[in-house]
């Protein structure tokens, strides 16, 4: 065998897999953005002005979130090789650009990689006042979190179709209070926007524990973007390789009773070659198939954006028939006497008592995975006084309807329409036997293929 980190590995194969040789946006792929954004403003952002939507969730979409390109998440503790992992798959080891990796937390700060015409870094507070990036809502974390934002803008192939976000160590550091900003909200918002999420792990250091699996339900709802990396593999012997491996499998319990749990990784992301007498024929199978993933992940953006803004969809008209329930009861309470205060504030303390969101559920096939917390509801309305608002019913115009009808339309028919002319036209036919059931429309809303029922979830791997 050869000395250990002898030499550098050869990387022709990530400009294959990634096939950075022919990279050009169509003229369909700006078409479908266009129209994307045409649903967006014309049936669900008046849903989210009417109803505040951003003061429950804070979650603005703006139209650089739309247009953005596909994100990519870099998570895990201190020193697992995140920074090295983005060095290794931009091919930026040795030069001047190279993100600073190091053995002492280096990176305590939000590095976002992306293309740009020469080589710059860009402040965070720049970023966040620009609002042709997706990063302009950031600026609501306030300015200790911008002051630990900083881009970096590169020209290359890879960046003209992806993002990398690489985050300060997780879970070492559990204070919020120490770190001066909202670290979870910082992570939630990051963890929300992501395509694909790498939860890159040092296996000979892995601490299974609470702290992971609070990370774990940070997650829930966003298995399908999830990939755990065993970095660094060729520092273990197969045989603590797959006690390691073991062990991250029972930490990942909150995740693992969905459909498909996550997929893990196991290799060695560095331009350094393999330690001799380790699994090296394992690791570059393992390599190759996520570079597969990503790759499918840059191909597959306008769907996954598509189903994004069908999700939100989904949340504000939740958002939306929840304040109708609540201001529906409120009035049916008020009666000849009674404070509305009292009455009101009975509501909101105890909702359960009307079955406000019992009735939701019951209503209109609405999963309660979606519903949010009741105690959002009590901060909510703390901020925004029951008076603010109208009754869906009263929220309809002569010439463009109902509010309420449109964003159903939205979600039921015209975004699986635009999501299965986009598939039509890039997909052989034989694929659409193994697609999975479209989502279920909503009641009362047009089915049938007409509708574009035919929508298919082309993200998830088949």
């Amino acid at each position: 065998g050869e000395a250990i980190g002898s030499g550098l590995r050869d990387r022709s194969h990530i400009e294959e897999m990634l096939r950075l040789a022919t990279t050009e946006p169509s003229a369909e792929f700006s078409g479908a953005i266009k129209r994307l954004l045409n649903i967006y403003h014309k049936a669900i952002n008046p849903m989210e002005q009417v109803f505040r939507y951003n003061e429950l969730r804070q979650h603005e979409v703006t139209d650089g979130e739309i247009t953005s390109k596909p994100m990519v998440l870099f998570l895990g503790p201190w020193s697992v090789g995140k920074s090295s992992m983005i060095n290794y798959l931009l091919g930026l080891h040795g030069t001047p650009q190279e993100l600073y990796t190091g053995a002492e937390p280096t990176t305590s700060e939000y590095t976002v990689i992306m293309h740009g015409e020469r080589f710059r870094t860009i402040e965070g507070i720049v970023m966040a006042a620009d609002s042709s990036r997706s990063f302009s809502p950031l600026e609501k974390f306030g300015q200790g979190f911008l002051e630990r934002l900083v881009g970096i803008e590169m020209p290359h192939k890879l960046l003209e179709r992806v993002t990398f976000v690489d985050t300060p160590g997780i879970i070492e550091n559990r204070k919020q209070q120490e770190r001066g900003y909202p670290y979870n909200d910082v992570c939630q918002w990051f963890i929300d926007r992501a395509d694909l999420i790498f939860l890159v792990f040092d296996p000979t250091k892995l601490d299974v524990g609470g702290e992971l699996e609070m990370l774990f339900r940070q997650m829930k709802g966003r298995e399908s973007q999830i990939r755990l990396i065993l970095n660094k593999a060729d520092s273990l012997s197969t045989q603590d390789l797959m006690r390691v491996y073991g062990a991250l499998f029972w930490s990942m319990a909150p995740l693992v009773n969905v459909t498909e749990p996550p997929r893990v990784y196991v290799s060695s992301f560095w331009p350094q070659d393999y330690a001799p007498d380790t699994s090296r024929e394992l690791f570059m199978k393992e390599e190759i198939s996520l570079l597969e993933d990503l790759n499918q992940v840059i191909e597959n953006q306008i769907e996954n954006k598509i189903a994004f803004i069908r999700q939100h969809a989904i949340r504000v008209r939740i958002h939306a028939l929840l304040v109708d329930r609540y201001l529906q009861t409120y009035y049916d309470r008020l009666g000849w006497f009674g404070d509305p205060y009292e009455v009101f504030q009975d509501i909101v303390n105890d909702p359960d008592k009307y079955y406000i969101f019992k009735s939701i559920l019951a209503k209109t096939n609405v999963s309660k995975f979606d519903l949010p917390a009741k105690e959002a509801y009590q901060d909510f309305f703390g901020v925004n006084p029951i008076s603010n608002f109208k009754q869906l019913s009263q929220l309809c115009g002569w010439t463009d309807g109902c509010l309420l009808e449109k964003i159903e339309k939205a979600i039921s028919h015209e975004l699986p329409a635009l999501l299965s002319s986009i598939t039509k036209s890039s997909e052989v036919p034989a694929s659409a036997k193994t697609a999975p059931a479209p989502p279920p429309p909503l009641p009362g809303t047009c089915e049938g293929p007409e509708c574009g029922e035919k929508s298919k979830n082309r993200w998830r791997k088949q």
